[in-house]
């Protein structure tokens, strides 16, 4: 049996919203998507997902979305998706859905935001996360930020199957520690969270048991590879450099090299006590690197 009042997804056609979905279904949800004017949504109606054609940059699109939802989850990010309008999409886009909630009136609105975004003014695209946050809040939205850090099944593909090819690739210091999430785990506390017992306003870190390197991700990766995988990275200076080189002319160079900056602080560090509180034991690194390797077929 499904709730009456559907969940809109944003950025349901996304990898992290896909999941979401499924998630939400599972858990006997009525589900809507938010899907562009174009886009392909026949996977989505396949699984029963009610479409809603909008745009983040039409307000009135997403009031309409909206309209009668129960509660909203939003993914949509124009950073990853490498849109033309990324900015815009950050920016005008979430600043908007923020608006619409507080015209419709959801009950929760559930924001994917960045881990420590709220310290990092030099870092464009976790800074845009966290004045979505203080915007839901200055309109009274009744809202919840669930805050990953970087998503290991991501970034380890970059350069194809890391355990299959014995390699992981990485860009600046690869012993210094920090926060990962797996796109699934991520899901699964989105979904949750729509009937959690949270706080509005909370701000909640998502990570693992600890923070971990990427020659740690390697050493335990070795372990369900059968031999050893190595990490192959780009020394952090280089990485600067392209940074200042190319940032006038491609913007998102400059801010994934203000990102890794970042990172190389050491400081991208979850607090996962309050994860633990609201969504159960934290996943240890050991579990999180043994079902992705299974999720890889290993």
């Amino acid at each position: 049996m499904t709730d009456t009042k559907p969940v809109l997804v944003v950025g349901g056609t996304g990898h992290v919203g896909g999941k979401v979905v499924d998630e939400l279904l599972a858990r006997g949800k009525s589900v809507r998507a938010l899907v562009r004017p174009g886009s392909d949504a026949s996977k989505l109606e396949a699984k029963g997902v009610d479409i809603a054609r909008g745009d983040m940059l039409d307000l009135d699109s997403l009031v309409a979305a909206m309209t009668g939802a129960d509660a909203v989850i939003t993914s949509a990010a124009g950073y990853t998706r490498r849109d033309k309008r990324a900015l815009e999409i950050d920016t005008t886009g979430n600043t908007n859905l923020a608006v619409a909630a507080s015209r419709t009136g959801v009950r929760r609105f559930i924001l994917v935001s960045i881990l420590t975004s709220d310290q990092t003014p030099d870092v464009p695209h976790f800074w845009h996360k966290k004045l979505t946050e203080d915007k839901l809040e200055e309109l009274g939205v009744p809202f919840v930020a669930l805050r990953p850090g970087a998503f290991l099944d991501q970034i380890t593909q970059m350069g194809g199957d890391p355990f299959e090819k014995k390699r992981l690739m990485w860009f600046g210091t690869k012993t210094v520690p920090l926060t990962f999430v797996l796109t699934s785990d991520l899901a699964g506390y989105l979904a949750a969270a729509v009937d959690a017992d949270i706080a509005d306003g909370e701000r909640i870190d998502i990570g693992w048991d600890r923070a971990v390197s990427m020659q740690d991700i390697a050493d335990l990766a070795s372990t369900f590879a059968g031999e050893q995988v190595r990490v192959r990275s780009m020394p952090a200076g280089l990485v600067h450099a392209l940074g200042a080189l190319m940032g006038p002319f491609v913007p998102m160079v400059k801010d994934v090299s203000s990102m890794l900056a970042w990172f190389e602080t050491g400081k991208y560090v979850a607090d996962t006590s309050r994860q633990a509180e609201v969504f159960g034991p934290v996943p240890t690194a050991e579990n999180a690197v043994a079902r992705f390797a299974r999720s890889l077929g290993h």
